[in-house]
């Protein structure tokens, strides 16, 4: 189960300030036969996030260039969107939720986006 189109973000309420911390992980594409290909889906970073008082994780598509931000830079997202995926149990089900966003770009010094702001200003497609 997914909600459709996920859940907007409010995001100086849910995430306030957000640092750069590194690279997570790749997410590489399967090949018909089951083997992983060399190809990446999307990669996850890890984000210092004030207001939840934690780190989070935020997934990020293949097609926007890797992103090596200064440990501690000050980071934003651009179109970011909560989702969940649901796992049946015999007890009912799992729900794990993640983050996805079209791109993090730095902050300047005025709070606003130092990033490419083209096709930023876009509503979020339907994830998939």
């Amino acid at each position: 189960m997914r909600l459709a189109n996920g859940i907007i973000i409010d995001k100086e309420k849910t995430f306030g300030v957000l640092k750069f911390s590194a690279l997570r992980r790749e997410v590489h594409i399967q090949n018909e036969d089951g083997t992983v290909s060399e190809e990446i889906k999307e990669r996850t970073y890890d984000l210092k996030c004030k207001e939840q008082g934690r780190m989070i994780q935020v997934s990020i598509p293949a097609t926007v260039p890797l992103k090596e931000f200064d440990y501690n830079a000050e980071v934003e997202l651009i179109n970011p969107v909560a989702d969940t995926v649901a796992t049946a149990t015999f007890q009912g089900a799992d729900v794990d939720w993640y983050i996805k966003a079209d791109d993090i770009v730095l902050k300047n010094k005025n709070g606003q986006s130092a990033g490419n702001p083209q096709n930023h200003n876009q509503q979020p497609q339907n994830k998939k």
